[in-house]
């Protein structure tokens, strides 16, 4: 006779705990400024315990100021060396009047209009097609795309922090792949050519070894080893290169770099243009050079608070009034701590922005360095998504006046596309892609013959046959 026993075990695992706190922190960090105003209004309407006390205090230290609109003590430059940006809080209402824009930095139509990001982009064809309940969802998918345009949270943290079914996700994130550009919000790159395969099956015929090449040999595809493709795949090396050209010409692994919004759709592309910064870059000069000093903007003017009285009457409140004052209470230092939080967040990206782009923001375009958010993650000690959703939808006032996304600052081409356009601008005669990629690389610009064709795409700058001059 066979005896089955039953056994319990425990096994150790560790997993990101979710807390209120970082899920409210992280959906304030992807608000602009106007958002946390509208928000903080939306707050004292529906809490007692939450007041916005009319002082005129440092939003930094909480000290009174005596008609400055900067304190004397978080301003003080003393020890502060030209390299060093001094980033602060300040209040929108210093910074209503626009300011005077000088024409010898750059053309103000490099940067307003601005075609909108990619999480605007995507979310507002996904909007339609969502669900009650499935915005907070897609809010959180977009705001953690990285640079390619793939999902960087992992499905099962984006379920704990909205605590929604995995499921319920992963059919959030499905609709969003299916946006243009197709695959974004994937979790791989491999699943990102899935799913335009997929797309193309319902519009024509695909090839039919396609998708298995995709599952099953996806880095010999990427290293373009067709001998060895061919074994895996057991075809014949002729069947091999069709399968690769086929792959080539229709799929792209990174949705973020192919063709879409304005430059994929033309003049019909929605565009916005950058009013009201979420952070304003100014230069004082300290006696040895010009240095740089941001105010991350607050969108109100006094100090939010947790009402005193209120405090006071939950602690002698009856039996049947105590929860509940209490949990405004509650819920009011949840506000106020997460908002800190938010700001204390935004003041440290400004702070390295401001430091490894100061050439970008003093001299242009050519002068921006190759940064990515994931290396200002690292050196912040943040997730990665944390940092794209702080420059989702913010813009930046650099000290010429101009107004730009503070994306930008991420741009890995902007200096190669503003090299490329000097190029074009000052040739004599029509130059091809191939003579504009060797004169790019005399400049330190390795950059492919094709990936000049995209770039001048980008800049809407014709092709040298169509450059003729008259």
């Amino acid at each position: 006779m066979v005896t089955q026993s039953q056994g319990h075990y425990q096994r150790l695992t560790q997993r990101p705990v979710v807390t209120a706190h970082l899920a409210h922190t992280m959906s304030l960090i992807h608000m602009t400024r106007q958002e946390i105003r509208e928000k903080i209004i939306s707050d004292i309407a529906s809490n007692p315990a939450l007041e916005l006390v009319d002082d005129r205090s440092c939003p930094n230290c909480g000290r009174p100021l005596a008609g400055s609109r900067q304190c004397a003590v978080c301003s003080y430059t003393g020890n502060l060396t030209p390299d060093e940006p001094l980033v602060l809080m300040a209040y929108a209402s210093d910074f209503d009047s626009p300011r005077p824009y000088r024409e010898e930095f750059t053309p103000l139509e490099d940067y307003s209009p601005e075609i909108e990001d990619l999480p605007t982009y995507v979310g507002r064809q996904v909007a339609t097609e969502l669900l009650p309940g499935e915005h907070e969802i897609a809010h959180h998918i977009l705001s953690s795309l990285d640079d390619d345009g793939l999902l960087t949270t992992p499905i099962v943290e984006i379920a704990m922090l909205v605590r929604a079914p995995i499921s319920r996700v992963e059919a959030v994130q499905r609709k969003i792949q299916l946006c243009d550009p197709l695959g974004v919000g994937s979790s791989s790159h491999q699943e990102v050519l899935l799913i335009q395969l997929e797309a193309l099956a319902e519009r024509g015929p695909v090839d039919p070894l396609a998708s298995r090449a995709v599952r099953e040999a996806l880095p010999l595809l990427t290293q373009n080893q067709v001998d060895r493709l061919a074994r895996a795949l057991n075809i014949t090396q002729p069947r091999a290169r069709q399968l690769v050209a086929f792959i080539a010409d229709n799929l792209h692994p990174n949705p973020a770099s192919a063709y879409w919004g304005g430059v994929r759709h033309g003049a019909s592309a929605a565009l916005q243009r950058y009013t009201s910064p979420d952070a304003v870059i100014s230069c004082t000069d300290l006696g040895q050079g010009p240095c740089l000093l941001v105010d991350v903007i607050w969108p109100v003017s006094g100090t939010l608070r947790v009402r005193p009285e209120i405090i006071e009457a939950a602690r002698n409140a009856p039996p049947e009034m105590a929860e509940k004052w209490q949990a405004d209470v509650d819920s009011a230092n949840l506000a106020v701590k997460c908002l800190h939080q938010r700001n204390n967040t935004m003041k440290r990206l400004m702070q390295l922005l401001a430091k490894y782009q100061r050439e970008f923001i003093l001299h242009g375009p050519a002068h921006l360095q190759p940064l990515t958010r994931a290396e200002l993650a690292e050196e912040l000690n943040l997730h990665e998504s944390t940092i794209s959703r702080a420059v989702a939808n913010k813009a930046v006032q650099l000290p010429s006046g101009q107004i730009i996304p503070a994306a930008r600052f991420f741009d890995r081409s902007l200096n190669v596309r503003t090299a490329l356009k000097s190029l074009i601008e000052n040739e004599e005669k029509p130059l091809s892609d191939t003579k504009l990629a060797a004169l790019l690389a005399k400049q330190g610009f390795d950059v492919a013959r094709r990936t000049v064709a995209k770039y001048r795409a980008m800049e809407k700058i014709l092709p040298a046959r169509q450059r003729a001059k008259p």
